[in-house]
Formats: structure tokens, C-alpha cells, sequence
């Protein structure tokens, strides 16, 4: 571990009082609102201005046979989500994963919480082999938390994304089921 990963440390006394559970179309006001948070969408290819509507629309066509999709609660509030796609075929064995949490609850345990879920639904439910993400370069956090949870570096793609104004890039980041 590095200076800049060991910089984050996690206060999980917060992580106690949190729900994770399956997201269902009623959560479609709460993830917008999530995706159209400023650090929520830094970190996403969202953007801005999601509506609620395009958000429902997007749970209902989520194909359950191939996607998990969980959100965290506190004191009935949405304020993280995450989840994974099985990909097909000759990949059945790979999910791609996304998460995010609320500008204000970085850094108290709860995305290490949702990531451990999201990794025991693969490991222990759906035998997946891979997981795969892809992560701006500059999220040292995220980057620390995925590492901290087994994920490694695989490469970089360079000029990944336009945000902010500006071309960003990203790691490809992949966990191998041990």
C-alpha cells in the first residue's frame, strides 16, 4: 500500500446503521437525485440532470437474470448504489460492476460495505470468475477501495471519458475470484 491509499482512512461506525438491498423502480427518485449529486456524477459517466423518469426507465429494462442492482439506506434515505451485469457467452464467467455513494458519506465504511456485498453475490451466488470495472485515474479513493477489496490494475485507457470539459482517463481494474 502507498502513502496516498494509506491517506484514506475509514471510519465505520457509520457503516453499523446502513440497509443494502435490491433497488426497485419506487427508488428511481433517490438514485436520480444520487447521479445528479456533483461528486456522485465526478466519478460516473452520468450526466447531469438525470430525471427520475429516465432513471425508472432504466430499473424497469434492467434484465434480472443478468444484473444485480442494490441500494444502501439510511434512515430511509438512499445514499449509495451499486451493482453488476453478467456478461454472456464465452464472458458468462465476467460481471461489470459500478458504484457510487452520496457526496456526504465517503470515507465511514459504507462503500466498503456495498462492495464486500456486491463481491460475496459473485463469489458465493453466481460463481463468477471476474470482476471488471473501469475508474478515473484520479479517484484515489475509489482506486484504494478497490484495491483494499482485491482489484487490480490492468491497464489505462487514455482519454476514457469527456468530463468536466476535459478529456479524463481511466484504470481498467479487475478482480480474479481466488
Amino acid at each position: 500500500m502507498d502513502a496516498q491509499e494509506a491517506s484514506y482512512s475509514i471510519d465505520t461506525a457509520n457503516a453499523e446503521d446502513i440497509v443494502i438491498r435490491a433497488a426497485r423502480p419506487g427508488d428511481c427518485e433517490g438514485i436520480a437525485a444520487l447521479g445528479n449529486m456533483p461528486g456522485y456524477r465526478w466519478g460516473t459517466l452520468r450526466l447531469p440532470y438525470q430525471s427520475p423518469e429516465a432513471t425508472r426507465k432504466w430499473l424497469e429494462g434492467i434484465n434480472p437474470a443478468n444484473n444485480v442492482n442494490l441500494v444502501v439506506e439510511k434512515d430511509g434515505r438512499i445514499i449509495g448504489s451499486g451493482g453488476f451485469e453478467r456478461l454472456q457467452g464465452r464472458r458468462a464467467h465476467v460481471a461489470c460492476l459500478g458504484m457510487g455513494l452520496h457526496d456526504d458519506f465517503h470515507g465511514q465504511g459504507i462503500g466498503s460495505r456495498l462492495l464486500r456485498e456486491l463481491i460475496m453475490i459473485a463469489d458465493d451466488w453466481l460463481n463468477l470468475k471476474r470482476i471488471e470495472l473501469t475508474v478515473y485515474v484520479d479517484n484515489a479513493p475509489a482506486i484504494a477501495l478497490y484495491k483494499r477489496n482485491g482489484f487490480e490494475i490492468e491497464g489505462t485507457h487514455r482519454e476514457f471519458a469527456f468530463r468536466g470539459g476535459a478529456f479524463v482517463d481511466a484504470y481498467a481494474m479487475a478482480r480474479i475470484k481466488p
